[in-house]
């Protein structure tokens, strides 16, 4: 931090004091479920919470899980630079929680694993599972390293502590409790950790409301702004962020996240029933938009108080991801606790994501490295699985070096997700909706897919696109007073309602850009899953046809039955409720069961009354 920082060092006690709350809480968690469970000393227990967990703190987990530290910096930083469309990952959620409900979630339940690359092995063979987890491993490791240093960023804009000393911190925490708690501990400090991240979220919302004198006119300086840029409908590919590349691209990122990660599928499949593990995803699904809604319109008011004075522009931040940090302390500074509610929130978000990540470490590990391998006890699993927590806890913080090298943060982590989490979701696609693929048809497929993102994906970070395609508003310090460099007084200086000069970034140079710089890596970076997931699906099949898939067969268990799905229990029901009524309003039945009393001028029976009565 330099010294010049207005906001270095400008922690109060109540600060801290809210803070080391939010941090003691999370690790007395963990320290209640080690002794709690102290008589379950088994694996399945530790990794799996014995699998008889309910469905409101496990959505509360779900949604904790991935809303991490990104979600509370980057997503209100993103709409503050290139505006408010992102809200449309809402239906993004819905298709997931659909598709992860009625096609993955049956059958990893029915099959009861732990480790989700176990049906990798039970559907294809043992090569493909090591590689499903390999890729797994690589992916998840690389990402908790930008979440554990994206707090770092905002402990180290508000507090001026020791960038190196958060990230740190950070890992040491949740490692602890992982590795205390098991399972348990992650999802029950997932729930308090997202009522922390809500609580910082309004903390900062009510404020700016107050400050600029009610959500109108936020609302109207985002619209003026070109904030309120959500209906964009260009089918361009190459364009960052439209309707298109949100719903789509982001439909792909997120059902890999729900549907094959293992940090998501390890919560739902250890509910005590089906029933549970998809109604906590649908509940999930409340959780996701209420963090998704806060974080939108904490951009907009993040935009709406600096519309006439950009701090990163003037120099006050040194990137983007500190500005909510930023207008925190500018905001909050004057009700001690709130700033450290605000870090506290941050800090939540990553400690419930990185613990959900090495727990899963941990599980994929024990089962796919060393259970085959071994024939230890469940007892010594148990402690290999406890000792795994604290390995991958200390080498996700020294990953959390790399994240600095990464640029935009929120866009790093997508990235990663499509780029590894793409091609493994074709794979899991292949096993489950695709009954003729084969082995061979998998490996190619997954190879294949993984190929193709890694070229377009590291493409893109060598030749990034231009602002043509990403197109960043505009943004000004014309309003700026550097009168009283000794305080932040942005939002108590008149400034003037219309910018007089709007700075914008120039074009980048384009004389020493490939011809695939233009197209190829400048596809929006949503699109690097479906890029993976659809060409692994495609070779996948080309390669099985021919290499005898057609004659292949899978045990039913093992790939997807509509008799899984809750349209045909639905289905089912109403047929059977129209049959009976059907059966109520048979006034034919009804008559025949009736006949004492019934009048022969209204029954049937009456059309055979010559047969009756005519002598033969």
């Amino acid at each position: 931090m330099s010294e010049e920082s207005p906001v270095s060092g400008s922690f109060v006690m109540a600060d801290y004091v809210v803070f080391a709350c939010m941090l003691l809480v999370s690790a007395a968690v963990g320290v209640y479920f080690a002794f709690a469970d102290r008589g379950n000393r088994s694996s399945g227990d530790f990794l799996m919470g014995g699998r008889k967990l309910t469905a409101l703190p496990v959505s509360l987990s779900l949604t904790a899980s991935f809303m991490s530290a990104i979600t509370v910096l980057s997503n209100p930083a993103e709409v503050y630079h290139y505006g408010a469309s992102i809200g449309f990952y809402g239906l993004s959620y819905i298709i997931t929680m659909v598709v992860t409900s009625e096609i993955f979630l049956p059958v990893f339940y029915r099959l009861a694993v732990t480790s989700t690359y176990e049906y990798l092995e039970l559907r294809f063979n043992r090569a493909t599972r090591l590689l499903g987890t390999v890729l797994f491993i690589v992916q998840t490791i690389l990402y908790t390293g930008i979440v554990i240093y994206a707090p770092a960023l905002a402990l180290n804009q508000v507090t001026g502590m020791d960038l190196w000393g958060a990230v740190i911190s950070t890992g040491v925490v949740c490692t602890f409790y992982c590795t205390m708690g098991g399972l348990k501990a992650v999802v029950w400090t997932d729930v308090f950790q997202l009522g922390v991240m809500l609580a910082g979220f309004l903390s900062v919302i009510i404020r700016s409301v107050v400050v600029q004198g009610g959500i109108l006119p936020i609302i109207s300086d985002s619209e003026k702004g070109g904030r309120l840029n959500v209906w964009d409908f260009d089918t361009n590919p190459l364009r960052r962020h439209t309707f298109w590349t949100i719903t789509i691209g982001g439909t792909f990122v997120w059902i890999s996240i729900y549907g094959i990660n293992q940090s998501q599928v390890q919560r739902y499949i250890s509910c005590k029933s089906i029933t549970h593990a998809r109604v906590s995803l649908y509940v999930n699904l409340l959780g996701l938009w209420a963090i998704l809604l806060s974080s939108v319109f904490a951009g907009m008011c993040l935009y709406s108080v600096y519309k006439n004075c950009d701090p990163w522009k003037a120099g006050l931040v040194s990137a983007p991801d500190q500005l909510m940090p930023y207008l925190v302390m500018d905001i909050l500074r004057d009700y001690p606790g709130l700033p450290g509610l605000f870090v506290a929130a941050a800090y939540s978000g990553s400690l419930s994501t990185v613990s959900s990540s090495i727990n899963a470490l941990a599980a994929v590990t024990v089962e796919d490295l060393i259970k085959p391998y071994t024939n230890l006890s469940e007892k010594h699993l148990a402690w290999i699985s406890k000792g795994l927590s604290l390995g991958y806890g200390a080498l996700c913080i020294g990953m959390a070096g790399l994240s600095s090298l990464m640029g935009g943060i929120l866009q790093a982590a997508i990235s990663i997700f499509g780029i590894i989490g793409g091609p493994l979701l074709g794979l899991f696609v292949l096993g489950i909706l695709c009954p003729f693929a084969n082995s061979k048809g998998a490996l190619s497929g997954v190879v294949s897919g993984l190929i193709l993102s890694l070229w377009v994906g590291i493409g893109a970070q060598i030749h990034p696109p231009t602002h043509e395609l990403t197109r960043p508003l505009s943004l000004t310090t014309e309003g700026c007073n550097f009168t009283s460099p000794g305080s932040l007084n942005w939002t108590t200086t008149a400034l003037p309602r219309e910018p007089s000069a709007i700075i914008t970034t120039p074009a980048q140079h384009l004389g020493d850009r490939p011809a695939l710089a233009e197209n190829w890596y400048s596809v929006s970076y949503l699109y690097f899953s479906p890029i993976g997931t659809l060409t692994a699906i495609s070779v996948g099949l080309i390669v099985s046809l021919f290499t005898g898939g057609w004659s292949l067969q899978v045990e039913s268990g093992l790939t997807f039955m509509k008799e899984d799905t809750t349209l045909y229990y639905l289905l089912r029901f109403f047929k059977d409720r129209v049959m009976r009524r059907t059966e109520r309003l048979d006034l034919t039945s009804n008559g025949e069961k009736k006949t004492g009393n019934t009048n022969p001028a209204y029954c049937d029976v009456e059309l055979d009354l010559t047969k009756s009565y005519i002598p033969t």
